[in-house]
């Protein structure tokens, strides 16, 4: 089943308890975003805080006992979306409540090597990420199986990785 539009929203709107992400791409094609990578690889910077609807949904799971977390798989050197990611959203969601977490793979193995992108929700609900070559987003489809595996790549995200926060004071 392919999630779009006001399906794809009430995951995030209807969660009870937690969202979960894996990240495992080093570029994003998000139209949206375009202009703001343009002025970020132009020298901007994003001062916080930063408040927008994401950061509102964080603030309001938080307040009813629900959680948002990440873990973000990475190599260095950075890509120029990475940069632009850790400080246009991670550095300012960070701080209001989402675990964003960073398992940097450089000069190790992979421990989720053959894993691609999903969303969790109240660890039953899996909805698998699909992606070009070149990080555009083809679609996001509701996986209909057993959520043990996911949980399980959970369980090791979470351990082989640390907060954000750690990760760029370092």
């Amino acid at each position: 089943m392919l999630l779009a539009g006001e399906a794809w929203q009430a995951q995030f709107r209807d969660f009870r308890k937690e969202a979960w992400r894996l990240e495992t791409r080093p570029v994003y094609r998000v139209p949206q975003e375009t202009d703001e990578l343009a002025r970020f690889l132009a020298g901007e910077r994003f001062p916080g805080p930063y408040e927008d609807d994401w950061t509102a949904l964080i603030r309001k799971h938080k307040e009813t006992g629900g959680t948002i977390g990440r873990v973000h798989i990475v190599t260095r050197p950075l890509s120029d979306y990475l940069r632009f990611e850790f400080e246009r959203y991670y550095r300012h969601q960070a701080p209001v409540g989402e675990d964003i977490r960073i398992l940097d793979v450089t000069g190790r193995e992979n421990p989720l090597a053959d894993i691609d992108d999903f969303w969790m929700f109240d660890r039953s609900t899996i909805v698998l990420m699909k992606y070009e070559a070149d990080g555009t987003q083809t679609e996001r489809e509701l996986y209909e199986g057993d959520p043990a595996p996911f949980l399980e790549y959970q369980r090791i995200a979470l351990a082989e990785s640390v907060p954000f926060l750690e990760y760029v004071a370092e």
